[in-house]
């Protein structure tokens, strides 16, 4: 198994560490609801250093992420992110990712931790006068959310994050001194891949002379909660002083440290996709959605197929079914229409602030309209449900 730069300090604070995708990963510190509740409410900071990062830069660089990916980058902006989807040469997905165009034909991916070492081979296959950069091993990433996540990151960056859009994101510095670095280490890089990536458009950070925790990061306006909140991609070495940091600048302000438990119910109340549970090797973009992923005005791998199967429109499709009676869902149940199966279920548990059941599957035409109403077989028993259009969870 593998461990993030913060695994120590999960365990310092009492962590349910669980295996999870070859990684050893807090799965909750005090409970799932909880720290659900909290990210709701107010914040909660999540170990994300499991998901990969690939850098694809040099000549043609766009060019191949237009021909690999479902979604166009022809006009995405230097500070923005895009998410799309890989898909394999019969148009299946491979993976989800993350697309930050971070520097001037430069671009940073974020792959799922399963998937990272088949994606940097898929992409390097696929290469020509591009340079392919594995960097998994050199960043961090630690994820605060929620709607106090703004004030608590003010608090450590001279940035106006009010300005920060949402899916934008850029390089800066982050920094702490007094109470928030008072007995931790007193020795911080100051140089590093994130330093060396961008030296000729900015300064690198430098050390206080009092001791003071000042470093490079790239702080981006994303997240997997449906949340306010951002991702801060960070030097491993500096991972355990910034996540402490971040712990103190937001005791104030309700933020607590949460897990891969709550991320998955939060990601499961606004319909998110779950990699390896939503889709597994045997779907496309076309049944999985959101329909703005793939954008047909450019060639992609795997578009022939999807617009057959378009024309056709005789496929399953990922539904959202909000329960109407008592049952929690899980993966692999069976979704019923009087008797006969007509699709499984890939993703459920109980809402946290719905108090319901809360399902994500597959179900096949002409069952998958908004407003049927169908039956999911729990333990034997049916539990009554209807399919939604998702979130599940609206905010107000």
């Amino acid at each position: 198994m593998r461990r993030t730069p913060l695994y120590d300090a999960h365990v310092g604070l009492g962590a349910k560490m669980i295996p999870f995708a070859g990684w050893e990963m807090p799965v909750q510190y005090t409970s799932i609801i909880e720290e659900h509740t909290a990210v709701r409410r107010a914040a909660g900071m999540f170990d994300v250093s499991h998901m990969g990062d690939i850098i694809v830069r040099g000549p043609g660089a766009k060019e191949l992420l237009n021909q690999l990916l479902t979604n166009n980058f022809d006009n995405l902006p230097v500070g923005r992110s895009l998410y799309a989807h890989y898909l394999d040469d019969a148009g299946h997905i491979i993976d989800d990712t993350i697309v930050y165009h971070w520097l001037e034909g430069e671009y940073l991916l974020i792959p799922n931790a399963a998937t990272t070492a088949q994606i940097l081979e898929w992409i390097k296959a696929h290469a020509t006068t591009q340079e392919v950069l594995d960097r998994s091993d050199r960043l961090a990433c630690i994820a605060v959310q929620g709607p106090k996540a703004q004030e608590i990151l003010e608090q450590l960056t001279f940035e106006d994050l009010e300005e920060m859009k949402h899916a934008s994101a850029r390089f800066t510095e982050i920094f702490a001194e007094g109470k928030l670095i008072s007995g931790l280490a007193d020795k911080f890089p100051v140089s590093g891949f994130l330093c060396d990536t961008i030296t000729r458009q900015c300064k690198p950070g430098t050390k206080g002379t009092r001791g003071e925790f000042r470093e490079l990061i790239y702080l981006c306006r994303t997240g997997y909660t449906g949340e306010d909140g951002f991702e801060i991609l960070i030097e491993n070495d500096s991972a355990v002083i910034l996540w402490s940091v971040l712990l103190r600048a937001g005791a104030e302000h309700g933020l607590v440290p949460a897990g891969l438990g709550a991320r998955d119910t939060l990601r499961l109340e606004m319909g998110y996709l779950l990699s390896g549970t939503d889709f597994d090797g045997s779907q496309t973009s076309l049944q999985t959605g959101p329909g703005w992923v793939v954008k047909f005005d450019h060639d992609f791998i795997g578009k022939g197929l999807l617009l057959k199967q378009k024309a056709a429109d005789d496929y399953s499709r990922l539904v959202c079914l909000e329960f109407l009676e008592k049952g929690i869902p899980r993966h692999g149940y069976q979704i019923m229409n009087d008797g006969m199966v007509v699709g499984m279920v890939t993703s459920g548990t109980m809402s946290p602030c719905l108090k319901k059941g809360i399902a994500m599957g597959y179900v096949q035409p002409p069952f998958h309209a908004i407003g049927t109403e169908l039956d999911v077989v729990i333990r034997g028993a049916s539990a009554r449900a209807r399919i939604v259009k998702p979130p599940f969870y609206k905010k107000g």
